[in-house]
């Protein structure tokens, strides 16, 4: 079986966001971003998924388009903790890389998915 780029990058995110967010676990101060970032980047993979089993193209659109919104909320939220001190600048720097990855990847089967529809 081919290997998905898009798949790989989303599970990807996920995971090491996950993993990121329970080493910083202890930091009560920042409970609320931590919970956002985890449910953001978890969105994302989830999101990718339905989307290789879809009803119809306006639906794999659909779930394209909300991963790439939660793609951008992910960022956002890593944004956050890097300009709060939480995370390095290697740190952020690599995840936010991950984002961009997805976002480019899920922009042009966007406008694919949308060409095909018309």
């Amino acid at each position: 079986m081919k290997e998905n780029p898009l798949m790989k990058y989303s599970e990807q995110l996920a995971v090491e966001i996950e993993k990121m967010c329970k080493s910083l676990d202890n930091k009560k101060d920042n409970a609320n971003t931590i919970l956002q970032i985890r449910k953001s980047s978890s969105s994302v993979f989830a999101n990718i998924s339905e989307a290789q089993y879809p009803q119809s193209l306006p639906d794999m659109l659909s779930k394209f388009k909300i991963a790439r919104k939660e793609c951008v909320e992910t960022e956002g939220w890593l944004k956050l903790l890097h300009s709060s001190d939480v995370i390095d600048e290697e740190t952020f720097k690599k995840y936010r890389n991950i984002c961009g990855r997805i976002q480019r990847i899920l922009t042009s089967s966007c406008i694919t998915i949308e060409r095909k529809i018309k």
